[in-house]
C-alpha cells in the first residue's frame, strides 16, 4: 500500500481546505424548527418550518401534527423523535394531562405520533430528556409532581419510573396555594434532576438513578428562594458551575453555585430582570445562557414590558450584568429559544401570533431584530432539530 506524503506547503494547503470545507458545512447548516401550542383560538397543534440560517429564512412546511395544548416540547439529540406535554387537566375521563411521542420525518417535517401516556398529574408544563437520552422527565404544574418514563429503542414511552409528589405553599395565595412543579432538568452529570416549582419557592433537588429511572431526594432536598418569588424555569451553566433561575412573580434571577458533587446550591445573586421605575404587572417566564456562557437571557410578559432582557456572566463567579432591554416583537414572550451556534434567537410571542427572530451578536450578546414568522395562532414553544 502507498504512503500519503504531506509536504510543508501541501500540509498548509490541506488545514485551508479543511478550514474551507468547515465554513462550508457551517454556512450550510439548517434546522427543522417546530413550534408547540395552545390550540383553544384556532391551532391545531404542532407545526413545522425549516429554517436557513445563512438567510434567516424560515419555510413554513404546515402542520406537523394535530394534538392538544402541546405547550413545551422536547427533542431527542439525534432529532429522530419529538416529545409534547399535553397541558390538560382531564384526558380520557381522568384528572390528568398527556405526553405524546412523536416520529421525526426529517425530509417533510411531520410527526408520526407513537404513543401518548398519561402524565399522571393535571396541566403538565415542562418535559426534558435525561442526558442519556434513555428518560423523559415531566412537570405537571397544576398538580405539583414529577414523573420520569422510559424511552424504548423505538421512540415510545413506557409505564413510568419514578413520581414525586410536592406538598406545600408560599405567601402568594392566588399563585401559590399549592406546590406547581414548572420546569424539570437533569443536571450535566445525570446524576440529579432539579425541579422549579412555583407554588412552594423551591428549588428541589433529586438524586437520579440513570440505570432505573427512579429519583429521591437529595440532602439537603432543596433550595429555598425569597417568599413569593416564584420559581419557573432556570439553566445552568455550561460549566456546570452555575444555576441560574428565573422567578416569574418578582421578575428577577437567582444565581446559584452549584457543587456537582453534592448538588448543593448556594444563592450568591438576585438581580432584576425588569426596569427600575417598573410597577406593573409582570410574568416572567423563559431563561437561557447561551452556548459560549458568556450570555444570559430572560423574558417578561405585561402590559409594561414584553421584552426579552439579557445580562453578561461573570467568567470568575457566574453573576450576572445587564447588558440590554429589547421588545419580543409582539406580546406575551411565553418562550424562546438559541439555535445551536448561538447566533439566532426565536421568540415565542403567544398573544400577537406570531415568533421574532434576532440575530445574536456573539461579542456583546446584543440582539437585533429580524424577520418574523405570522400566521400561527398562539405560539409557545420552539424546539430547533439540526439537519446535519
Amino acid at each position: 500500500m502507498g504512503q500519503l506524503r504531506i509536504t510543508g506547503n501541501s500540509c498548509l494547503t490541506l488545514i485551508l481546505l479543511l478550514g474551507f470545507t468547515t465554513c462550508l458545512l457551517a454556512a450550510d447548516a439548517k434546522y427543522l424548527v417546530f413550534v408547540g401550542t395552545y390550540t383553544d383560538k384556532g391551532s391545531q397543534g404542532i407545526y413545522s418550518y425549516r429554517f436557513d440560517p445563512a438567510s434567516g429564512t424560515a419555510t413554513p412546511l404546515g402542520l406537523a401534527a394535530k394534538t392538544q395544548n402541546p405547550s413545551f416540547l422536547a427533542a431527542s439529540s439525534d432529532g429522530r423523535f419529538l416529545y409534547a406535554v399535553n397541558e390538560v387537566s382531564t384526558l380520557n375521563g381522568q384528572a390528568v394531562g398527556g405526553v405524546s411521542a412523536f416520529a421525526v420525518d426529517r425530509n417533510t417535517g411531520k410527526l408520526t405520533l407513537l404513543n401518548q401516556v398519561s402524565s399522571l398529574g393535571a396541566g403538565p408544563a415542562h418535559l426534558a430528556l435525561d442526558r442519556t437520552g434513555k428518560y423523559l422527565l415531566v412537570a405537571n404544574y397544576d398538580a405539583g409532581s414529577a414523573v420520569a418514563f422510559p424511552i424504548q429503542s423505538d421512540g415510545t414511552l413506557g409505564p413510568h419510573t419514578a413520581f414525586v409528589q410536592h406538598t406545600g405553599s408560599s405567601v402568594n395565595r392566588k399563585r401559590q396555594e399549592a406546590p406547581h412543579a414548572h420546569y424539570i432538568e437533569a443536571s450535566p452529570d445525570n446524576r440529579f434532576v432539579l425541579v422549579a416549582d412555583l407554588g412552594t419557592d423551591k428549588l428541589y433537588v433529586y438524586r437520579f438513578d440513570a440505570q432505573r429511572g427512579t429519583l429521591s431526594p437529595a440532602t439537603p432536598a432543596f433550595a429555598p428562594v425569597t417568599p413569593g418569588a416564584g420559581p419557573r424555569h432556570f439553566a445552568f451553566a455550561p460549566s456546570g458551575k452555575f444555576v441560574y433561575l428565573a422567578n416569574e412573580l418578582t421578575g428577577t434571577v437567582t444565581v446559584f453555585a452549584y457543587d456537582a458533587q453534592s448538588a448543593k446550591l448556594a444563592s450568591k445573586q438576585t438581580i432584576s430582570a425588569l426596569p427600575k421605575d417598573f410597577h406593573g404587572e409582570n410574568s416572567e417566564a423563559e431563561i437561557a445562557v447561551d452556548v459560549s456562557g458568556k450570555f444570559l437571557y430572560v423574558s417578561n410578559r405585561g402590559d409594561q414590558t414584553n421584552d426579552i432582557t439579557g445580562f453578561s456572566i461573570s467568567p470568575t463567579d457566574g453573576t450576572l450584568t445587564f447588558v440590554e432591554r429589547i421588545s419580543s416583537g409582539g406580546k406575551i414572550p411565553r418562550s424562546f429559544a438559541l439555535d445551536r451556534s448561538g447566533e439566532w434567537l426565536f421568540a415565542a410571542n403567544q398573544d400577537s401570533d406570531n415568533i421574532q427572530l434576532f440575530r445574536v451578536d456573539p461579542s456583546s450578546g446584543r440582539l437585533t431584530a429580524a424577520s418574523q414568522i405570522t400566521g400561527i395562532s398562539r405560539p409557545v414553544c420552539i424546539v430547533l432539530i439540526p439537519l446535519n
